[in-house]
């Protein structure tokens, strides 16, 4: 008996197998095979946990998201206020007291925030009035979402500098950072329409968006090196840069004069003696030497090498680029070809070469610790060699992504040129494949997003000062974005009447306007549940959607066919149900009520009008008018049994199947970002540590020189400071001409320069030298010499410097000299 038991499941499973192939596969599917799977478009408990999960992950992220954007624009004026400090520019007070603002609470106030208070009569209270309020929202940001065409529009009617201020907050908040499939799609709809706005009305020659600084390109680039693109950029060029910072002997430099005077430097450094070269050379001059010559060839066989690697590294990893990269790159070279139909390919692969390479990947090669292609522990960073030597190979693979060769003062390096044609044929059919991607339909399979499908509404978390900005632009524009009359934006906009105040959206009492409160408060966030206000049919209303119909149609015949047998739906609607069908089909329903008591409210769906007390025979009816109906509008077809019906449904299941499927990717992709956020929270926090102890350090310093006020923070040219136990250093400008030193001072005879004397002391700033100088002994003027400014110098090349205007001194040796007299080298 065993066996036949097994013997019989091995045919039931192949059967099984069998038809859902059919169901996938054919392109009639027959009714029998559709009633079999229909049971898959419920939604199942397990449907639920995982929406769910979903809803609760979203929301970290973005809370995630914005407390990281916070710490990092917090931990950036913080640089600039510790720079500041080091120049003795501001006190050490001013620095502490930004401090204060760099704790670790931001995330946690950020997410108390989310949650408003319902007992303060906020947007959120349980009133008549602010219910209204609410869901006047609800239904905007609904129709912003789901129609890109208003936001297209209101970017261009704001200056570049608003625009992209409310890009980065107001639209990716309203696509919750494409978190899921379903925003992703909306956001890349938006993109695509503000672009081919953007070039239809403001672009007249191609160059400009090579030139310019088009709105809709930065913010494509700047969403897609965030938090999803970020990590599309380390699969691709970290083991590549990697590789560059790991070679400690790499010195990469194609400019004669550059590699000439750190030739120069490199004699004097290591002799202490002048060398007899001039300072000065044009290139020519440069190259007339044999050493820079030898020099220049190896840095640009070393760069041909490394480009290589950067190069097969990116052509290999095409399908690495996020897809929404990809498609607007699609888009731009298709909308700048109908505008400009006289282009040639090679005109318009320069341009979306531009964009992929120079404006998405060049500055993660150049500065890849701002872009996390690499993990920079907190305080440290990478060495000028090695940005110099990044910066060398990114302005090669710059000028072979736009074919541009090396002329005139590049004159030197005309070798590489057909390298760089070479490199570029590569980087073409790069572009070219990076640009063969499917439309936004194909790809997100938006018919998945049908009513029968999905099972939450679209939920977004704003603050209410994104709300009111929002609210305010539309008004200010709204002739702009919608100039026909019966558009629906102006009766969304009159329900919502005037643009409210921060303290009446969030239930307090009014604020002076300079009040510090009043910006917090608009920081507040909330949950808005999207509705569409113009999707609520009825049996009354004429004009009822045709779309609605049909999903309310294909939901009845769901229920029918489950329950009734039939070879075609003309069958099943023309034959009679047995009082076992109808009792079976009751049960059902009553079934199905207990699950949608249970449903969560923010799971439950806008349903089309579908009557659950019907009886099953009831429903029959009901279908046979809606198609009678459906006919008549051309969206079904009697005369073929209604299969394109049926059809429609068996797509619903795959559909469904597929939602499914990418629902667990989703909550994966969604955990793995979670993860990065928090690792990127945790880096910040380790700076705020690292500042904080640096801070704590000043302060230490300023409390064991008790009353002594010059710390740190003192101004410059304050004189008062206790003198240093080293000894000063006394010379005649003779002596430090002999030293090689003092080249020349202005208006003085080299037979007076024994009777001019420079002292040179350490001041208490570590680092920071005053020299006085003084004429026939009378005190004539003392300038404070900083130590990191003379290496920025010898950095940048600079051979020769002024001291008081009038010194011309050896930058080379003049830190030879403070090196041996000060730092013991």
């Amino acid at each position: 008996i065993d066996d036949v038991v097994k013997i019989q499941a091995f045919i039931r499973a192949n059967k099984a197998r069998d038809d859902y192939k059919t169901l996938i596969n054919a392109e009639n599917p027959p009714m029998a095979v559709v009633r079999k799977f229909v049971h898959l478009l419920d939604h199942s408990d397990q449907d639920f946990q995982e929406e769910l999960e979903l809803m609760r992950l979203r929301e970290e992220v973005v809370t995630n998201i914005r407390s990281n954007q916070q710490l990092e624009n917090d931990l950036n004026l913080m640089d600039i206020k510790i720079g500041l400090l080091v120049k003795n520019k501001i006190t050490l007070q001013e620095v502490v007291s930004h401090s204060k603002k760099l704790t670790k609470k931001n995330k946690g106030q950020l997410s108390d925030m989310m949650m408003m208070n319902k007992q303060r009569g906020g947007l959120k209270a349980l009133s008549k009035e602010k219910r209204v309020k609410l869901e006047a929202y609800q239904h905007l940001f609904y129709l912003l979402q789901t129609n890109p065409t208003y936001l297209a529009k209101l970017i261009f009617q704001m200056p570049q500098n608003k625009s992209t201020k409310f890009m980065d907050s107001v639209i990716f908040t309203l696509y919750n950072y494409a978190s899921n499939q379903r925003e992703e799609y909306l956001l890349l709809k938006l993109f695509k329409t503000a672009l081919q706005e953007e070039i239809k009305s403001k672009v007249d020659q191609m160059k400009e968006i090579v030139t310019g600084n088009p709105t809709v390109i930065k913010m494509v680039v700047s969403f897609h090196r965030g938090a999803r693109g970020q990590n599309a950029l380390r699969q691709i060029l970290a083991p590549v840069v990697k590789e560059i910072m790991d070679d400690k002997t790499l010195n990469i430099k194609t400019d004669p004069v550059d590699i000439y005077k750190g030739w120069v430097n490199q004699m004097e450094s290591q002799t202490g003696e002048a060398s007899k070269l001039p300072y000065d050379v044009t290139p020519e001059q440069a190259m007339t030497h044999e050493e820079v010559r030898t020099r220049l060839e190896a840095s640009i066989k070393h760069m041909k090498s490394i480009t290589d690697k950067f190069l097969s590294a990116i052509i290999v990893s095409v399908d690495k680029i996020p897809y929404g990269m990809r498609f607007i790159s699609k888009v731009l070279k298709d909308t700048l070809q109908e505008k400009f139909p006289d282009s040639t390919e090679d005109e318009l692969l320069k341009i979306v070469g531009n964009l992929l390479y120079y404006r998405y990947m060049n500055p993660a090669i150049v500065a890849p610790d701002a872009f996390d292609i690499i993990e920079v522990s907190a305080g440290g960073q990478l060495t000028t060699e090695q940005r110099r030597n990044l910066g060398s190979v990114a302005k090669m693979l710059q000028h072979a992504a736009s074919n541009k060769m090396f002329l005139g003062d590049n004159a030197h390096l005309n070798p590489i040129n057909e390298y760089l044609s070479s490199s570029h044929q590569k980087f073409r059919s790069e572009i070219l494949s990076a640009c063969d991607v499917p439309s936004l339909e194909d790809k997100f399979n938006v018919d998945q997003y049908s009513d029968l499908v999905t099972v939450t509404k679209p939920v977004i978390y704003i603050s209410i000062g994104e709300i009111i900005n929002t609210h305010t632009l539309l008004l200010d524009h709204q002739d702009a974005i919608a100039p026909e009359h019966n558009d629906p934006i102006h009766e969304l906009l009159t329900d919502l009447g005037d643009v409210p105040t921060v303290e009446s959206l969030i239930g307090e009492n009014p604020l002076p306007p300079d009040d510090p409160n009043k910006e917090l408060m608009g920081k507040t966030e909330v949950s808005l549940t999207l509705t569409n206000k113009f999707d609520v049919p009825g049996e009354a209303n004429t004009e009822m959607d045709a779309k609605t119909l049909l999903l309310n149609t294909k939901r009845l015949i769901v229920d029918v066919i489950r329950f009734q047998p039939g070879e075609t739906l003309t069958e099943i609607l023309d034959s009679t149900a047995s009082p076992e069908q109808e009792a079976e089909y009751q049960r059902a329903m009553q079934r199905r009520a207990i699950r949608d008591a249970k449903t969560p409210e923010k799971m439950k769906q806008v349903k089309p009008v579908v009557d659950d007390s019907l009886t099953l025979q009831g429903k029959k009816d009901k279908i046979k008018s809606n198609l009678q109906r459906l006919a008549e509008l051309g969206k079904v077809h009697p005369e073929n049994r209604y299969q394109d019906l049926i059809n429609d449904i068996a797509k619903d299941i795959r559909n469904q199947r597929r939602y499914r499927q990418r629902r667990k990717a989703e909550l994966v992709k969604l955990q793995q970002t979670n993860s990065g956020l928090n690792s990127k929270t945790t880096f910040y926090n380790m700076q705020i540590d690292s500042y904080n102890q640096y801070i704590k350090t000043c302060m230490d310093n300023l409390a064991s020189k008790g009353n002594n006020k010059l710390q740190l923070s003192r101004k410059p040219g304050d004189n008062k400071a206790k003198k240093s136990k080293q000894v000063a250093q006394k010379y005649t400008a003779a002596r430090l001409k002999e030293k090689g030193v003092l080249i020349s001072i202005d208006d003085l005879q080299p037979n007076q320069y024994k009777n001019a004397i420079f002292e040179i002391s350490p001041s208490e700033t570590v680092g920071v030298f005053d020299v006085k100088a003084k004429f026939m002994g009378v005190h004539l003027e003392t300038v404070s010499l900083e130590y990191q400014d003379l290496l920025q110098l010898q950095y940048e090349g600079v051979a020769v410097m002024k001291l008081f205007d009038k010194a011309t001194v050896n930058v080379n040796l003049l830190i030879f000299l403070l090196n041996k007299k000060f730092y013991g080298k």
